[in-house]
């Protein structure tokens, strides 16, 4: 796991992951249901197609689109298995632990933040 301070600009030099917005749609959602309701999305999320040890389908378990969480999990790397080793140092072919599936969540919260007003 790295700095995030560090990952979000190295992510924010990836014309791939910076592509990635929120649409009016997902921000509705967002808005709608809230943060908290978002974050237990993300967590389960996190849980079922991230956490364990073997993924049967690696590198498509998470939709493009449909849910906030999973355009944040495009912008900021943590889709898949294979993006949480090359971007996060988080190694693949093991389960995730408690505190792994933590920050992936901390990390998606703070690029849904930046779509909250202040």
């Amino acid at each position: 796991m790295r700095d995030l301070d560090a990952v979000f600009a190295v992510l924010a030099r990836s014309p791939f992951r910076a592509r990635f917005k929120l649409n009016a749609r997902d921000l509705n959602y967002l808005q709608q249901k809230g943060m908290a309701v978002v974050l237990n999305h993300a967590e389960d999320f996190v849980r079922d197609r991230l956490a364990p040890a073997v993924i049967a389908n690696e590198g498509k378990q998470t939709p493009m689109r449909g849910h906030p969480v999973f355009v944040a999990q495009h912008a900021t790397a943590c889709c898949c298995r294979g993006c949480l080793q090359q971007w996060h140092a988080i190694p693949q072919g093991r389960t995730l632990t408690l505190e792994e599936q933590a920050y992936i969540v901390v990390v998606l919260e703070r690029w849904l933040q930046t779509y909250i007003p202040r």
